[in-house]
């Protein structure tokens, strides 16, 4: 006799990290966003900035990892340049999709965020 549990699909939860001050000091704005508790494994987690005039970015994707509970995390970061980030109206958007089901997101902006 074979068993199975049959589980649905699970949006996963969404945060946005800021940069830290002391890499804003280097020049960089390394933002990262955190997927957690999702399922199945194919989600699809990247970060989207937008506003302030900034385009494109460098990005970075982890692939999937099976937490003990048997719900999948993942993350992915994008540096920006420190200037683009402190001239304000940029939004950081953490967005994940898996298949034509309609995306989760979370939102980052620069009017949240302490720019000293």
């Amino acid at each position: 006799m074979i068993c199975a549990l049959i589980v649905g699909r699970v949006e996963p939860r969404l945060s946005v990290l800021p940069p830290s001050r002391e890499e804003l000091a280097q020049g960089k704005a390394t933002f990262m966003c955190l997927a957690h508790e999702g399922f199945p494994s194919d989600w699809s987690v990247w970060l989207k900035v937008s506003g302030g005039g900034v385009v494109g970015g460098e990005q970075s994707r982890s692939p999937a990892v099976l937490q003990k509970d048997g719900h999948y995390s993942w993350s992915s970061s994008l540096t920006l340049p420190a200037q683009q980030w402190r001239e304000g109206g940029v939004f950081v958007t953490c967005e994940a999709s898996q298949g034509s089901q309609s995306p989760v997101s979370r939102t980052l902006s620069t009017l949240q965020c302490s720019q000293d």
